[in-house]
């Protein structure tokens, strides 16, 4: 289960996140490109767009359920938009 207390820097605030555990599988990146994106130089995804469709929503949640290591949370800063569009 990830922990927003191990959260990546790059991901934008909102409600999900990707944390330390993240072993660079390009799963999320597959599922939901539109929100994941990969920090080339240290080999991690991050969240660099919050879900702002329902789509967008959905697709991050079936990335959370993919994700090997369960190191993408939704229990981020839900008070924040997160909005880097």
């Amino acid at each position: 289960m990830a922990d927003r207390e191990n959260k990546l820097p790059e991901n934008v605030p909102g409600r999900f996140y990707v944390d330390d555990q993240c072993i660079d599988c390009d799963a999320c990146r597959e599922t939901a490109p539109a929100c994941f994106t990969r920090n080339d130089d240290r080999g991690y995804s991050f969240v660099f767009k919050q879900p702002q469709t329902p789509e967008e929503e959905q697709l991050c949640l079936e990335a959370m359920e993919g994700c090997p290591v369960e190191a993408i949370g939704q229990d981020g800063d839900e008070g924040e938009e997160g909005d880097a569009a």
